[in-house]
């Protein structure tokens, strides 16, 4: 009987792949050079070592991806190790300025152990799950994990910066609510395949707007109360922000009812007003955004404890439109923060509006891709899952940036790739590895559809072989 022909894109899609994290090795490397030549006018320490572990990453990651998912998106594991060198480069710059200034030890080389990490994650989740569709058998399981994982910290965990976000386990901090934005998701995606009908069909028209009825609002009402515990007893904002909103976009999408957005935003908005005039930590947070400046009065108002969000703004000031330079400011004057939420700022001081706006467009660009392969996945639990990775990404970034640049009250959460943690960066490269797996599967059926009708069956997504 006569076969299919081979499918063409895999090649062209792995050799842009490769040409773009040619790309990314000149970019992190010349930055990190230019730093140090900037600060101490001699190439880094460690330099070989950072070279060999950047093109290990991304020669070890690129074959993986060749090898488990060699019709995925090209630009998605690419854009993913460029952010995380970004990161990488800021904390080796971070580090010596908080070493002169606080003495501080070096974060960078942990970074680097916790990419490695990532990476090697990534690669075992593309190994091991051969479709995403599996996870679509365990929604209710990976709920349940994820409902502990998020309100463990409140029992279990350590109150650091005035949040409970971690749980300290000996000398290893996690960060649980990291993981959860990933389980909800698969979660979500799973639950509306099977009652989006339901979701979508019934209800009644107010004001010419269809709104659910009472009892399929259960399920936004059972997430919001839970958004709201975790607001209060861990002082959480941007888990809850996020775990609320991710669930919102996802319902609007499997629904396309606008109710569900409307009934969304006035929940969070009544949230986030009651605990917001209650909770001591959340109600300073919001003084400090409404007047950040008031930090410096005489006498200082109560409530407010810190002058990060000042300090931010100057830092974004003195960069204006092009920077001070690579490792020419001041970044290390923000304090803890500089490192984890506050990263941006070194961004906005020694690289301008320009370096911020490049970052954004970076981070906007890894979103349109996974939304992109929402488009193109034939199954919906794969286009659900798709959304909501990429939403939680979107809703992080947001609530990171927003706080940092005075949009919104501060999260406290880290900036996905850039910043240090291993909790955030594990947790991010799992996310890549489900959309370089929905990727593959989409664009396999979409060329295998494009081939036409024949004889033999296409070869299934869990076969050994890719």
């Amino acid at each position: 009987m006569r076969g299919l022909k081979p499918l063409t894109s895999a090649g062209a899609r792995r050799r842009t792949e490769a040409l773009l994290l040619v790309l990314v090795l000149a970019v992190t490397i010349s930055g990190h050079i230019s730093a140090s030549l900037a600060m101490n006018d001699t190439l880094p320490p460690g330099l070989t070592g950072f070279v060999i572990s950047m093109t290990l990453l991304a020669l070890v990651g690129h074959l993986a991806v060749r090898r488990f998912a060699a019709y995925a998106d090209p630009l998605i594991f690419p854009l993913a190790l460029l952010l995380t060198g970004m990161g990488l480069v800021l904390l080796h710059r971070l580090d010596q300025g908080y070493l002169e200034r606080y003495n501080s030890p070096a974060t960078a080389p942990g970074q680097l152990m916790w990419s490695v990490v990532g990476v090697a994650a990534c690669i075992a989740v593309l190994g091991v799950l051969r479709d995403h569709r599996l996870l679509q058998r365990f929604i209710y399981i990976t709920m349940v994990l994820a409902l502990v994982a998020l309100i463990a910290p409140a029992f279990f965990g350590a109150d650091t910066y005035g949040a409970k976000r971690w749980i300290v386990i000996g000398g290893l901090s996690l960060q649980p609510g990291e993981f959860v934005k990933i389980m909800i998701a698969v979660f979500f995606a799973g639950y509306l395949v099977i009652h989006r009908d339901s979701l979508a069909l019934s209800g009644r028209k107010v004001l010419g707007m269809r709104l659910p009825p009472m009892r399929q609002l259960g399920p936004i009402i059972t997430v919001w109360i839970v958004s709201l515990l975790v607001l209060v007893f861990e002082r959480d904002l941007g888990t809850s922000l996020i775990f609320f909103g991710v669930f919102v976009v996802m319902l609007y999408v499997a629904t396309e009812r606008t109710s569900w957005i409307i009934c969304g935003l006035l929940m969070s908005c009544v949230g986030a007003f009651v605990v917001g005039s209650t909770e001591p930590h959340v109600k300073a947070r919001v003084a400090a955004w409404l007047n950040p400046l008031s930090y410096y009065a005489n006498p200082r108002p109560p409530g407010i404890v810190s002058d990060q969000s000042a300090q931010a703004l100057f830092s974004f000031g003195t960069g204006g439109i092009t920077g001070t330079g690579l490792g020419m400011g001041h970044p290390e004057l923000l304090g803890f923060a500089g490192r984890s939420d506050f990263i941006l700022t070194t961004v906005g001081e020694e690289l301008g509006l320009a370096g911020v706006m490049a970052v954004l467009v970076l981070y906007a660009l890894l979103v349109q891709r996974g939304l992109r392969m929402a488009l193109g996945a034939r199954d919906p639990f794969g286009k659900l899952l798709a959304v909501g990775l990429s939403s939680a990404l979107a809703l992080q970034v947001f609530v990171v940036a927003g706080g940092v640049t005075g949009l919104i009250p501060l999260t406290g959460k880290a900036l996905p790739f850039l910043a240090s943690g291993g909790s955030s960066l594990l947790a991010n490269w799992i996310m890549i590895a489900l959309l370089l797996r929905i990727s593959d599967s989409a664009e396999r059926q979409r060329e295998a559809d494009s081939l036409g009708p024949v004889e033999t069956t296409i070869t299934p997504v869990l076969s050994p072989t890719t």
